[in-house]
C-alpha cells in the first residue's frame, strides 16, 4: 500500500461541528469584550490551540489562570451546543472499517483539548479504531506547523512520506504540507477553489463518500 497511516483531524472533518465551535468562540469572545466575524475568525485561527487564540484575540499578556477560565468558558458552551447533534461526517465509518481491513494504521491528530476528544471520539464510539490520539496539550505548536502530525506518524510509527491526512482547514492543509504527507480535504468549511492547486492535496470532496481508498492507496 502506498499508505501505511492516515491521520485524521477532528472538529469539521470527523464531525461537522465547527459552526458550534464558532459560535461558542463568538459568544465567549463577547462576555470577554471583543466582538468578532465568525467566518474571520475561523480563517485566521483554525488547528491552533485555546491558549494561542485566546493570546491573540485578548492579548499576549493574559495569565495561565485567565486562559484556563476563558477556554472552560468556551467549551462548555461548545459541548452544551453540539451534544445533541454528534454524528461522523458521512462515510467515515466505512472508510475506518475499510481501512482496519487492510492493515492501514489510524490516528487522530486534532488541536483540540482531551475533554472534546473523549466527547466527540467516545460519543460516536470509534476511539478504538486509533492507535493513537495527539491533541493540542501533546504539542508545542497548533497548526499550520507540522508537530502534530509528525508526532501522529512517530506514534503509530511510520515515515511521514507514507502518511495521508484528512483535513478541513487550510492551516491544517499547511501543517501537512509541511510535514511532507499527502492531504485529502473534506469541503465541510472551505470551497473547492480554496484548495485547488494546493501542494500535497490528492483528493478534495464534502464528505469521505467521494473518496476511493484503494484508488490512491493501492
Amino acid at each position: 500500500m502506498k499508505y501505511e497511516a492516515l491521520i485524521f483531524d477532528m472538529d469539521g472533518t470527523i464531525v461537522h461541528n465547527m459552526p458550534a465551535h464558532n459560535q461558542s468562540w463568538q459568544d465567549t469572545l463577547a462576555e470577554a469584550g471583543v466582538q468578532i466575524d465568525q467566518d474571520e475568525f475561523h480563517r485566521r485561527t483554525s488547528g491552533l490551540k485555546n491558549q494561542e487564540i485566546l493570546k491573540m484575540m485578548l492579548g499576549n499578556q493574559l495569565s495561565d489562570q485567565d486562559i484556563s477560565y476563558w477556554t472552560r468558558r468556551k467549551e462548555d458552551r461548545y459541548r452544551e451546543s453540539f451534544s445533541c447533534c454528534i454524528e461522523p461526517v458521512p462515510g467515515l465509518i466505512e472508510l475506518l472499517e475499510q481501512a482496519t481491513k487492510l492493515g492501514i494504521k489510524l490516528a487522530v491528530a486534532s488541536a483540540a483539548p482531551p475533554d472534546n476528544l473523549t466527547f466527540i471520539l467516545d460519543g460516536l464510539e470509534i476511539r478504538g479504531y486509533f492507535k493513537a490520539v495527539v491533541g493540542g496539550e501533546d504539542v508545542m505548536h497548533g497548526k499550520p506547523a507540522p508537530d502534530i502530525f509528525l508526532k501522529a506518524a512517530a506514534m503509530l510509527g511510520v515515515e511521514p512520506a507514507n502518511c495521508l491526512v484528512f483535513e478541513d482547514a487550510l492551516g491544517g492543509i499547511e501543517a501537512a504540507r509541511r510535514a511532507e504527507m499527502d492531504v485529502v480535504a473534506i469541503l465541510t468549511t472551505l470551497h473547492r477553489n480554496e484548495v485547488t492547486g494546493t501542494p500535497h492535496l490528492i483528493s478534495a470532496g464534502p464528505d469521505f463518500t467521494h473518496f476511493d481508498l484503494l484508488a490512491v492507496a493501492g
